[in-house]
């Protein structure tokens, strides 16, 4: 008997990382809505059997894209709506003008119906003003007839390698309980295991691998690709380069010598990956982040693996705006680890 489809909207789908996580557990992308031209094109680029719509999901009203879906019913809408308002302490969700995307996520949940959401955000959003926006965030899905279950998940507990932790919201119509699925069994992947057999120095798009496999999550990111891509080094100047030098393998700034400690003011600065541990979580910028033994900043494709992005994933636009589109994504293993516990509920 052949499996049910269920068919998936993915709101401030950026470059696609949630998408397909949903794809890899058998879910049927119909669209992508995004305002951020880069991070579509690379989406279209590699969701070939989804569409892909650039609109501004504050102002843009689910009626207006019912043509784009041709008739097809919507099963389920994911996201992760930026939240800029709800960093503020203790202020309702909507009171705050910069809400309105997240408002509007929950204006297609309304409209459609869907049989289920998957809302992503930063962890602390759980805690904010003594957990107003959290239960905001219930409230406004419980009117609409939505079982709602929270938690905060940790990317390496599902194979990715970077202790990277998100709020996961997840609501059911038919009021069903969702069951977060348990962390695997394994040991967690390490940096080293995740880009060991990714080279120093930059590679031409659709270069040969410089050697085979060196784990087991290398051969998993490999599996569908047959070139290497996205590996295109940052040349740092001589001083910067002569400064990461001193900082050991998962080291920081607390390595430097004293004169050489403030020269960036930020707390994260000259962090090194450590080899034998998941990467901390990368950010939008990765100015600051550097490579376990080499002394430049992560490629793209280093920073695509540490987020489980698989090498025939391509990352179109220039490299800082790849950088960005990675860093904002949400981890393809994990949201794959999600969507298979929904699908079997489902």
């Amino acid at each position: 008997m052949e499996k049910p489809s269920f068919n998936v909207i993915d709101l401030f789908c950026g470059c696609g990382g949630f998408s397909l996580g949903f794809e890899r557990a058998g879910f049927n992308v119909l669209l992508g809505i995004d305002v951020w031209k880069d991070a579509l094109s690379t989406f279209r680029f590699n969701h070939k059997n989804s569409q892909a719509l650039q609109a501004d999901l504050s102002i843009l009203s689910p009626e207006e894209i019912e043509n784009k879906l041709e008739g097809k019913r919507v099963d389920v809408i994911i996201g992760g709506p930026p939240c800029q308002g709800f960093s503020i302490a203790g202020k309702r969700i909507v009171d705050d003008i910069r809400n309105k995307l997240y408002k509007n996520f929950v204006h297609f949940v309304e409209h459609f119906k869907p049989q289920a959401f998957v809302m992503e955000n930063v962890p602390n959003i759980l805690s904010i003003g003594n957990g107003v926006v959290r239960q905001s965030i219930i409230s406004d899905f419980s009117k609409l007839g939505y079982t709602v279950e929270y938690k905060i998940l940790m990317a390496s507990d599902y194979g990715v390698p970077q202790n990277r932790r998100r709020a996961i919201f997840v609501g059911f119509r038919d009021g069903r309980h969702f069951e977060f699925p348990a962390p695997f069994e394994t040991h967690k992947v390490t940096s080293e295991e995740a880009l060991s057999d990714l080279p120093e120095n930059s590679l031409n798009d659709g270069s040969q691998y410089p050697c085979p496999p060196r784990s087991q999550y290398q051969g998993l990111m490999r599996a569908n690709s047959s070139a290497l891509n996205n590996h295109q080094t940052t040349v740092h100047n001589q001083k910067t380069i002569d400064i990461i030098a001193l900082v050991p393998d998962g080291g920081n700034y607390k390595d430097l010598p004293e004169e050489l400690r403030d020269t960036r003011k930020v707390h994260i600065a000259w962090t090194r990956l450590n080899s034998k541990r998941p990467s901390f979580t990368i950010d939008t910028g990765h100015r600051h982040h550097f490579h376990y033994c080499y002394n430049r900043i992560p490629t793209a494709r280093e920073s695509a693996r540490i987020q489980s992005f698989p090498d025939d994933f391509f990352f179109t636009c220039s490299r800082t705006s790849q950088l960005k589109q990675i860093g904002n994504a949400v981890p393809p293993l994990m949201g794959e680890a999600i969507a298979k516990a929904l699908l079997t509920q489902l």
